[in-house]
Order: C-alpha cells, then sequence, then structure tokens
C-alpha cells in the first residue's frame, strides 16, 4: 500500500491509501523523485482548470527513477528518468500526422487521469526519457520548458524577428529560455516587477516592460523595438484581455502564439485581422522529440534553471501547505520533493 495525495474538490486535498498493480506489459514502474506544481495544477486547486473532473491526483511534472521494466528496452532500473505524461492514441489521426500533443483522445496524467502525487506509478515504457546527467531537480522541469520549446518551434521564430512574451511566470520563462537561441531582438512585459527583474538577471534581457492595466502598450514596443511593433508574440498568461490585446499589438504579417488559455471565447476585429494579415496559433503541450531537446539543451548547459525553484515542500505537507505555497509573492517555480 502506498498514501496518494488526491485534490478531492476545488481548494481541498486529501490522503488515501492504495496499492499499485505490477505494470502491464510496455510499462515500467517509476518511483517519483520530484514533482513540478505548474499552472494546470494551481488551476485546478481553485476549480478554473478546463477539461478535468474532480477527485483526481495531480502531477505531470515528473523526475522519476525507475523499480522495473516490463517489456523490451534500452533503459535499464535505476535510470534516472523525466515523464512525458500525454498519453495519445498511435493510431489516431492525430498521431499519424506526428501530432502526438493534440491527439483526439489524449489522455494527460494529472489532468484527465491519475499523476504523480503518489511514491509510485506504472507508465507506459514509451513515455519515459533519460537523463545522462541531468539532476532529479532538473528532470523535474522537462515537462514545463517543453511548453515553451514547443511553442517556439511553432512560431518558426528566426533571427530577424522582434519578439514579444506576455507573462514572465514559468511558461513564459520557458518560452524565453528557447527564444533567446533563434533571436536577439525581445521585449518580455509582465505586471510583476519582481518577475521582470528575474528576467533582466538572469537571462540579460534588455527590453522589459511592466504592464499598467488600461494603458496601451505600444509606444513601449515601438521604443524596444526601433519605432516597429513585434513580429511574433506569445501570450503566457491565460489572460483573455492580456491575449485579445495581441492582435492589435502585432506587426503586420504578424504570428501571434497562444501558450496559455482561459475558458472562454476568444473574439477580434477581423478587419484589423485581415489588414495585418496576422498569424493565429495554439501551442499545446509538446512532442517527443522536444523531451529529448530539452534534456540536451539542460545537460549541455544552453539552458540553465539553477535559479528557477525557489520553493520546496515534501509530499506529505502539500494538504496543508499547497495553498500557501502557490500564493507566495515570491513564487517563481515549486516542487515537491518524495525523498530526504
Amino acid at each position: 500500500m502506498q498514501t496518494e495525495v488526491r485534490l478531492a474538490r476545488p481548494g481541498r486535498f486529501d490522503t488515501l491509501a492504495n496499492s499499485l498493480p505490477d505494470p502491464s506489459e510496455g510499462e515500467a514502474r517509476i518511483r517519483i523523485r520530484r514533482i513540478g506544481i505548474c499552472g494546470t495544477d494551481i488551476h485546478a486547486f481553485h476549480g478554473r482548470q478546463p477539461f478535468f473532473d474532480y477527485p483526481r491526483i495531480l502531477g505531470h511534472e515528473l523526475a522519476a527513477e525507475i523499480v522495473a521494466l516490463n517489456g523490451p528496452s534500452e533503459l535499464n532500473a535505476g535510470d534516472l528518468v523525466t515523464v512525458e505524461p500525454y498519453l495519445n492514441d498511435p493510431t489516431s489521426p492525430s498521431s499519424q500526422k506526428g501530432k502526438t500533443n493534440s491527439c483526439e483522445s489524449l489522455r494527460v496524467l494529472g489532468v484527465h487521469l491519475d499523476g504523480g502525487m503518489r511514491p509510485e506509478i506504472n507508465i507506459p515504457i514509451s513515455k519515459l526519457h533519460r537523463a545522462a546527467s541531468a539532476s532529479v531537480d532538473q528532470l523535474a522541469l522537462v515537462e514545463m520548458l517543453c511548453i515553451g520549446c514547443h511553442a517556439v518551434n511553432r512560431s518558426q521564430s528566426n533571427e530577424a524577428d522582434n519578439a514579444l512574451i506576455l507573462g514572465a511566470g514559468p511558461i513564459g520563462l520557458s518560452a524565453l529560455a528557447f527564444l533567446q537561441t533563434r533571436t536577439k531582438n525581445i521585449a518580455v512585459a509582465d505586471l510583476d516587477e519582481g518577475r521582470l527583474q528575474f528576467c533582466r538577471e538572469a537571462f540579460s534581457v534588455d527590453h522589459t516592460i511592466t504592464v499598467t492595466p488600461g494603458k496601451k502598450m505600444e509606444p513601449s514596443l515601438r521604443d524596444a523595438f526601433g519605432g516597429r511593433l513585434p513580429d511574433v508574440i506569445f501570450d503566457a498568461t491565460g489572460n483573455r484581455g492580456s491575449m485579445l490585446s495581441t492582435f492589435e499589438m502585432s506587426a503586420h504579417g504578424g504570428r501571434v502564439v497562444f501558450i496559455g488559455l482561459f475558458q472562454g471565447i476568444v473574439e477580434f476585429d477581423d478587419p484589423n485581422f485581415h489588414k495585418k494579415e496576422l498569424t493565429l496559433m495554439a501551442s499545446r503541450n509538446a512532442v517527443s522529440a522536444e523531451f529529448k531537446e530539452v534534456i540536451q539543451a539542460m545537460e549541455s548547459g544552453q539552458i540553465n534553471t539553477d535559479s528557477w525553484i525557489t520553493h520546496r515542500l515534501h509530499l506529505d505537507e502539500v494538504p496543508g501547505r499547497f495553498q500557501a505555497i502557490i500564493s507566495a509573492p515570491t513564487l517563481r517555480k515549486a516542487v515537491i520533493h518524495l525523498d530526504d
């Protein structure tokens, strides 16, 4: 029997004792070492997460150690791995086109089925990605970084682009980390000056913009980009007002990438949309190759996440401390430990 932490309803966790069956053929049993707390977990806690039912065991940003394998694999017991938490149907039309991240019957750990807030779970072997030298802390951040990596890959950004990131939370930072490999002409905007200071200090971002509700951002953008508007905008806020503002802020011929989402309808002025010939893209999850891309970037030193984790707690502290942790003004990234 193992003790699992479950989100019973919005705002309330409980614990339960449960047994774990042996892994089925093609599965591995893994021991969870770290769990990253992400926006999905926070939205679910507050009752604002789309495609979500209660009760649910949260946790999809997972660093783990392989305990046992039931099937042929290059992996071995004892390997440290991160988990690709998107369980797709390989026969679906989307999966067959390589879009496993948006499979018609996609199930995401911790969202559509129970996730990793428990000592051990069984996972398809194909969804495990081994680390050569990355630490368990780094591996707990891989899925988060994949979200940003995928969005940047979707955008096809290049060195000629002026790029704006709206929202300097963990997902915005993940996009920033990979966007800096494509272009140096980047501005980051956020309501929180502390987040912007981190962008300046940790990422050497030259142009940061403090968002003032009700105040147009266009003059600040033109100052940052030599009189021009951004060619590509990434919205990582999940805020309706922010997302709708991107159509006015984009340059002619620009691209808008929605990484965050909200429960509602996106509306925009069609004449302006056509006049500018804008391209609007949603970015959802990531594909398997991007997990390998992110791990390689971390292990090579291209992406440095040493200063990202600001808060830590043990799994058994989640029911009592989760709300305080996610409400902390200094929160950048919180990680749950399942070992000492």
